[in-house]
């Protein structure tokens, strides 16, 4: 198996982002090869702030051996109205349980948060994954040139109490 595509096996921390992990949040995105040829336009000027981090339930996946913690991955959870607005992995450990780790832990923040569904508008490459996850699609958002020149389908994850 490649690195790629084998499961993590070391620690894997989620913690709440802070303002200082905004450049590399900002990096992760910018540099995601889901955001490639086409799709390159949608984060060419992309930019995760520290308020953006304040304002959202935003959390990072890293690697607990290395000292300031390799950025594996991270999501943002807007409370009103309820949605996932970004989940990234990092693109060398993709397929390895990361995005899998940030949705169980988005859950578990919605479920404390009081939160019983919420929303995802997902990249289209990304439409597996969220099904693999267990979300529904519930629909398609459709395309809004020249911001984003394509169709994308939405999901919603249901967020059953304990």
């Amino acid at each position: 198996m490649s690195s790629r595509t084998a499961p993590i096996s070391r620690p894997i921390t989620i913690r709440r982002a802070v303002a200082r992990d905004a450049k590399r949040l900002t990096r992760l995105v910018r540099g995601s090869a889901a955001y490639e040829g086409q799709y390159a336009s949608a984060v060419a000027g992309y930019r995760i702030g520290p308020d953006y981090i304040e304002a959202h339930r935003t959390f990072v996946a890293v690697d607990a051996d290395e000292q300031e913690g390799r950025l594996l991955g991270f999501y943002a959870l807007v409370l009103t109205p309820p949605e996932l607005d970004l989940l990234f992995v990092a693109d060398d450990v993709q397929k390895g349980g990361i995005g899998r780790l940030l949705v169980a832990h988005m859950r578990s923040e919605a479920r404390a948060a009081g939160i019983d569904s919420l929303k995802v508008v997902s990249h289209p490459p990304a439409e597996d994954f969220y099904h693999r996850v267990g979300a529904l699609r519930t629909g398609t958002v459709f395309a809004n040139p020249p911001a984003v020149p394509w169709d994308r389908p939405e999901f919603e994850f249901r967020i059953p109490p304990q």
